[in-house]
């Protein structure tokens, strides 16, 4: 996982153990002085609430103390393509070009840029170097990508 994804998820979770977490507790408190609960549909909205900001809280403690937290500007890679670095590459065939940064599978978002290290695109980028041209297996053919630079950012 990377520095940035790390502390997002840190974020994440002092949300939800400061702020989510008592509001609901509030709100369970205040369904039940309603009386029965058997027929209390807001009891047991809040009831659901809380599984799932407890088992989203288990979640993300779960990976912060599995995961290994990597800080991209202290690479040294010596130009090539690893986790965490932001490749720029342009496709050969419609000479588009893109740039993407190789993260984990939590952090990927394609509309950010963020590309999950086990994707296609980047199991065939690994290892390469600015200026070598990769070969992915897509849904409609090979297609070949040049290396345009590789940053560690």
């Amino acid at each position: 996982m990377t520095l940035r994804g790390a502390e997002a998820l840190r974020v994440e979770l002092k949300k939800l153990k400061s702020e989510d977490r008592p509001n609901v507790i509030k709100a369970i408190a205040e369904a039940r002085s309603h009386g029965d609960l058997s027929e209390n549909a807001e009891y047991h909205a809040a009831r659901e609430q809380q599984s799932f900001i407890e088992g989203r809280i288990n979640d993300i403690e779960n990976r912060l103390s599995n995961a290994e937290v990597i800080d991209v500007t202290r690479l040294s890679a010596n130009g090539k393509v690893v986790f965490g670095s932001t490749v720029e590459i342009e496709d050969e065939e419609s000479g588009a070009k893109v740039v993407y940064q190789l993260v984990g599978d939590d952090e990927a978002d394609i509309k950010k840029g963020l590309i999950s290290v086990s994707s296609p695109i980047a199991r065939a980028l690994i290892g390469r170097s600015e200026g070598d041209v990769a070969d992915v297996a897509a849904p409609g053919g090979v297609r070949s990508y040049e290396i345009i630079s590789v940053r560690y950012t």
